[in-house]
């Protein structure tokens, strides 16, 4: 079984990509910014991306039957190294008792306005383990 997810992000038709595709009991979410889709803007704060990031994240997850606490792996995008103190201290306390694998990487962002971008794998049932 394959399920797409789509939250209707111009990138998506535009780059022909899913934010996120359920295979059996893993779920793969693309890498997704901090735009904030109520208010149609991306924020100046890179906390506040990752915080807008994680709840895209986790409605795209929701949507395909799992949750942010099945998370088993998170990569991290940051666009500036002076960045990373702000995007722990917005990330942390998510993923604290979680504790996927995670990687961070500094590199250049396509749109001036993006300062991270984050993408995870969830195993559907994998929140049950954590305890």
């Amino acid at each position: 079984m394959v399920q797409r997810v789509s939250t209707g992000s111009p990138f998506e038709a535009t780059f022909g990509y899913s934010r996120a595709v359920r295979h059996e009991d893993t779920v793969y979410v693309s890498g997704t910014t901090g735009y904030d889709y109520a208010t149609m803007t991306m924020p100046e704060s890179v906390g506040e991306q990752a915080r807008n990031a994680l709840a895209t994240i986790d409605k795209a997850l929701k949507e395909a039957g799992s949750s942010i606490q099945d998370t088993v792996r998170v990569v991290y995008y940051v666009g500036d190294r002076a960045d990373v103190d702000a995007v722990v201290a917005a990330v942390g306390p998510v993923f604290k008792d979680i504790r996927p694998a995670a990687s961070m990487l500094i590199v250049q962002m396509i749109e001036q306005g993006m300062k991270i971008e984050i993408e995870v794998t969830a195993r559907i049932g994998a929140a049950t383990s954590h305890a």
